[in-house]
């Protein structure tokens, strides 16, 4: 409700999409209602506060407003509507509801943000995620509470690597949040969680291309927060898809730039670091609770990895799968927690198959160079192009799916295929249990 106590018509200046008035005892995120000299209202967020001076930026804009414009504050942050009854829902960046159906006016809301989780309250991550795409559940293990990237460029499948690991993933909630999204990418999800039967315990958060810059800042926000509510009051494995942070990443860029601040590399602001950390640091494992797993589309312009994008994201993250080609590259991959699932909650032999089937794969590409160069091949040469074709075919390919166990004995029934035992150089009880005893060798 609005209340006259808190309306402002003292404009300092309007710059682009940033409002300037003066105002005491305001709240940096504080939200406000700004009405133009012909009615119309839009929402506005603090982001910016020198003493009595506060500026704001305008949600749809600074176009056609007045300097005689009035500005309500709402006497509180951004708040995201958090029930059961958000589940199966889809919501805009300022959270609400663009689906068609009824909106919650009786349901609970909490404010957004505030300080990440206490560390007393977190717990070593020991609970693996399966996803079952072998590259990810074999190669580089999701654990629960980790909060890793995907790493790609523009115009490679990483939002249908997203979805799938959304809808096969072991997870009891899913809370998607889509970042300056066209519209057929927001279809493209919204259609693949309803034909999947995972809709109904799915909540989506969602900023088109053509939304306010400022409702992408706020977007991750909500959907975070609903997260961590989920995870905290009803014990649930949630698993928070992001897509794409370097949307996000801009959004914070072309503000800094409105508000005439000093950039730093690249144009964007000095902290970024800080911006992407504040989001990321929400994964957790909580004690004697459920668990927030993030995972985070980032594309890489011009496919450079050196970009403050993701070079701030790889030092908060823990590893991440890098996306080329339309497969996750095993070199370029890495999940720093695997080693907490690997051996411990998976079957005794995961470690050494994901070793020794990166290994031979690393030979491959090394057989495939020399016969580039027309060098001779030897015998091993020949079987280990066999496997690289194998390995390329059978588990590469972000549209294979399979349970982890079952990735694993066609890991050993591929390497029966072009190898002898003795080739492998694994513990000797592993091979004796796990290699097929009869592969068709050609």
């Amino acid at each position: 409700m609005i209340k006259d106590l808190f309306r402002y018509t003292h404009v300092l200046s309007i710059v682009g999409d940033i409002l300037t008035i003066r105002a005491p005892d305001v709240g940096l995120g504080d939200l406000a209602v700004v009405e133009n000299w012909d009615g119309e209202r839009s929402l506005a967020q603090v982001i910016e506060i020198q003493k009595d001076k506060v500026s704001l930026q305008v949600f749809i804009g600074g176009k056609g407003l007045s300097s005689e414009c009035k500005v309500h504050f709402l006497g509180h942050a951004a708040r995201v509507t958090y029930s059961p009854n958000i589940l199966g829902r889809i919501f805009n960046g300022v959270g609400e509801p663009i689906d068609g159906g009824p909106h919650l006016p009786n349901d609970p809301q909490v404010e957004i943000g505030g300080p990440s989780v206490n560390p007393t309250l977190r717990i070593v991550p020991k609970k693996m995620i399966e996803t079952k795409v072998p590259m990810i559940d074999v190669f580089n293990c999701l654990v629960e509470s980790q909060k890793i990237p995907i790493f790609s460029i523009a115009g490679e499948p990483y939002n249908r690597l997203l979805a799938r690991v959304g809808i096969q993933a072991d997870a009891e909630i899913i809370v998607f949040c889509g970042l300056g999204l066209i519209f057929d990418d927001f279809y493209f999800f919204r259609d693949r969680f309803e034909s999947e039967g995972v809709f109904s315990r799915t909540v989506m958060f969602v900023n088109l291309a053509s939304d306010p810059i400022v409702e992408r800042l706020l977007a991750p926000d909500l959907a975070l927060k609903v997260a961590e509510r989920f995870a905290v009051e009803q014990n649930k494995r949630v698993l928070c898809l992001l897509t794409d942070m370097t949307a996000f990443a801009d959004g914070l860029k072309e503000i800094g730039v409105a508000m005439e601040r000093v950039p730093s590399n690249r144009g964007y602001m000095g902290d970024l670091y800080t911006q992407l950390a504040l989001r990321y640091e929400r994964a957790c494992d909580y004690k004697g609770a459920g668990s927030v797993t993030i995972i985070a589309a980032t594309t890489m312009p011009g496919n450079d990895v050196t970009h403050p994008v993701p070079d701030n994201t790889g030092y908060i993250t823990e590893g991440q799968f890098y996306l080329h080609d339309g497969m996750i590259d095993p070199f370029g991959s890495l999940s720093r927690l695997k080693q907490q699932v690997i051996g411990e909650v998976t079957r005794e032999d995961h470690s050494q198959v994901m070793n020794t089937m990166i290994r031979f794969y690393s030979g491959a590409k090394e057989a495939e160079k020399k016969q580039q160069m027309a060098f001779d091949l030897s015998p091993m040469d020949h079987k280990l192009l066999k496997f690289g074709e194998l390995f390329t075919e059978r588990f590469m390919d972000i549209e294979v799916s399979m349970p982890l166990n079952d990735a694993l004995d066609l890991c050993w029934q591929t390497m029966a295929e072009c190898f002898e035992p003795e080739e492998l150089l694994m513990r000797e009880h592993l091979v004796e249990k796990y290699f097929p005893k009869q592969a068709a060798k050609d």
